[in-house]
């Protein structure tokens, strides 16, 4: 029987863990401060020994998660309540610009969660195609590339091509208006001419994340033959 907590407003999960290795995750979006807090308790009493992850947190949650755990870890909307697992695997985690640092912030606090290493490169959009260039030895050495863009979307595409690395794109909603909040970038990343590129949603920086830390475990249990 799967079992969950229910509190009335809600009913949390507490048998995810043991399902797919990873615990719960609360979506803050739309939840008050304390039953963010509330919900939270429930999932790191269930799971101790793991981070619990937080994410579309607002300045309110945020506040209330600190006071709550003082030593949570904070990177931007995405907060980590509790001990993040030993790293299995590498994440590279690769963005246009400097205004995505929001979406890479959520993808990489939950690759960190979810037990592979994160490693962030900012601002390497193909305005500037020799900063790519430069990385591409780091690039190679990922287990999973998260490549995080606006405008146009074409950093997967090039990214894709330098590396036979696996390679999740996501498309985020920076962008003038044609940009039609992140569409223009999720089109083009669909469309992308590059083997080996798949894509998540508009600002879907958890969901890539998730997906890469996932393979990136299973790349290094391959490896080491456990």
């Amino acid at each position: 029987m799967t079992r969950f907590v229910d509190l009335g407003y809600a009913k949390v999960d507490v048998d995810r863990l043991s399902r797919t290795g990873d615990p719960e995750v609360v979506y803050a979006a739309g939840k008050t401060p304390a039953a963010t807090v509330e919900i939270v308790s429930v999932l790191h009493k269930a799971a101790p020994d793991r981070a619990i992850l937080v994410t579309r947190a607002e300045a309110d949650h945020v506040q209330a998660l600190h006071s709550a755990w003082p030593d949570a870890i904070i990177d931007h909307t995405t907060v980590a309540v509790g001990s993040l697992p030993p790293a299995r695997g590498r994440v590279v985690i690769v963005s246009g610009g400097t205004s995505d640092r929001p979406v890479v912030a959520e993808a990489a606090l939950t690759v960190a969660a979810f037990g592979a290493e994160a490693i962030t490169i900012d601002d390497v959009g193909v305005a500037g195609l020799h900063r790519v260039m430069a990385v591409r030895d780091t690039l190679a050495g990922a287990d999973v590339i998260i490549v995080i863009a606006g405008m146009e979307g074409a950093l997967p595409s090039v990214v894709g091509g330098l590396v036979g690395t696996p390679v999740v794109a996501v498309p985020t909603s920076v962008g003038y208006g044609a940009n039609f909040g992140g569409l223009s970038a999720l089109l083009g990343m669909l469309n992308s001419c590059a083997p080996g590129v798949v894509v998540c949603n508009i600002d879907n920086g958890f969901g890539a994340g998730v997906f890469a830390a996932r393979v990136a475990r299973r790349a290094a249990a391959a490896e080491t033959g456990r």
